[in-house]
């Protein structure tokens, strides 16, 4: 009977999070667009839904909800359907539609889709050959040679997120970095661009009037007959019409130019804006919290390299660490156990909570960038996919943010993984992206006052 209760509560909640996933579908990503094909509506909220539940099993596990039998069943359960949809289902349907929209591959569209299947299989499989992410003694058909693969790619997805994130984030929020844009500024900048829309204008008339007086000189030489008529026809050639060309690259060369000036308008708007913004009490905070990530990312970034050099993966979670700290510093009487499992909760449960916020915000600005019509199908199953790798990936490494005891049926669950060797390669990728997101924005930050400085 316990079981049946339990199977109901998970089953209900998978309902609502699938709930949640196909009206996501259908108020971000297909707002604009007409579903047409809602198999991929139903992988899309199928694999957010069998992803959400991971992050909800992780928080049974802690609070103690449901009994230990129907956790490690549903946990079974739940990674096998995962692994199904993003190794099987989601590949062979983005082979299919992708097939699909090549007209001379239409007639035989399931061959070929097996074909580009089997394709992502062979790479898929040969992706694990250079990582030491398994124990010898797996079989070649066994669960953790899947695990151990989803793991990889999103493990590097999850370390590239992070690392710009980290970076991007204080960048963004900080005063600091804004540039000092004042009105006069932009009322340069505008002036300059309407003096451009000025030189088109009058260059455009130029073209017009001597294109209409080369017309109305031709149609006079036509009206013109005799020996007289034919020489002068031959001798004369119209006035200005061997400037013409030379006037339209001028055209073109300022139609650029009043692009770059607009663009660099609306630049210099946004940063007034921002500058405005940043006076307010909700801009203090978030400059504040800009000040607080980057010495996260300062720290992260120091904590990676040390990990990196030393080869060194930490044994306790960093809750229960941080306060075995604090009580042996002041030296107080404390139940370390009781507070760090509380504390863990809360942790975990942000993590999750701002991983599926962030995840979802940037598939939708990265859907939206790049979707068209023709080819919404593939970019939504490729997003599943991405997000299925991702969530995957996120239980793996939240182990290590669980107190040991609740560690054991993740670890039983996942099975015997090379989880130090993921952690390692989190750090590595991490500190990669890190330092390349500083690069880009510091010659993006120091060419930025330069571009509208220039006469």
């Amino acid at each position: 009977m316990s079981f049946f209760v339990d199977s109901v509560i998970m089953f209900t909640s998978q309902v609502l999070f699938f709930g949640f996933g196909w009206l996501f579908f259908m108020r971000q990503l297909f707002k604009d667009y007409e579903v047409r094909q809602y198999v991929v509506q139903v992988v899309f909220s199928i694999t957010f839904a069998f992803s959400c539940t991971m992050f909800e099993l992780i928080i049974f596990e802690i609070l103690g909800v449901l009994s230990s039998t129907s956790r490690y069943f549903h946990w079974k359960l739940n990674l096998y359907v995962i692994l199904l949809v993003l190794i099987f289902v989601v590949p062979f349907y983005i082979g299919y539609f992708v097939v699909s929209n090549i007209r001379l591959l239409q007639k035989q569209r399931l061959l070929f889709s097996c074909v580009v299947w089997f394709t992502f299989m062979y790479f898929f499989w040969k992706l694990g050959d250079p990582f030491p992410i398994l124990s010898p003694k797996h079989g070649i058909l066994s669960i953790e040679q899947l695990i151990s693969r989803v793991g990889v790619i999103g493990v590097t997805l999850m370390a590239l997120l992070s690392g710009f994130g980290a970076v991007n984030c204080p960048y963004t929020y900080m005063s600091y970095f804004l540039r000092n844009v004042t009105d006069s500024d932009i009322l340069a900048l505008e002036r300059r661009l309407l003096q451009t829309m000025d030189m088109i204008v009058s260059k455009k008339k130029r073209i017009a009037m001597t294109r209409r007086q080369m017309y109305q000189r031709g149609e006079e030489q036509n009206k013109q007959t005799g020996f007289w008529g034919m020489i002068k026809s031959v001798t004369s050639s119209p006035s200005g019409s061997e400037n013409l060309s030379l006037i339209q690259q001028e055209v073109d060369a300022l139609e650029e130019l009043s692009r770059q000036l607009f663009l660099e308008t609306v630049d210099l708007q946004a940063t007034k804006e921002r500058i405005e913004y940043s006076k307010t009490f909700q801009g203090k905070y978030f400059n504040f919290l800009g000040y607080f990530f980057s010495i996260y990312c300062v720290w992260k970034i120091f904590m990676a390299t040390i990990n990196i050099v030393f080869d060194r993966v930490g044994k306790t979670d960093p809750v229960t660490r941080g306060i075995e700290i604090t009580v042996n510093y002041l030296g107080i009487q404390f139940d370390v156990k009781f507070w760090s499992q509380h504390i863990s909760f809360i942790l975990v449960g942000i993590i999750i909570v701002t991983s599926i916020r962030g995840l979802l915000i940037t598939l939708t600005k990265f859907f939206c960038a790049i979707s068209s019509s023709k080819s919404s199908n593939v970019i939504v199953l490729v997003l599943a996919q991405i997000m299925g790798m991702y969530f995957v990936s996120s239980v793996l490494l939240m182990r290590m943010s669980m107190p040991l005891e609740y560690r054991t049926i993740v670890t039983e669950v996942l099975g015997e993984l090379q989880f130090n060797f993921y952690h390692r390669w989190f750090d590595v990728i991490f500190l990669v992206s890190a330092l390349s997101s500083i690069l880009f924005l510091y010659l993006a930050h120091k060419q930025a006052p330069e571009k509208h400085m220039t006469p």
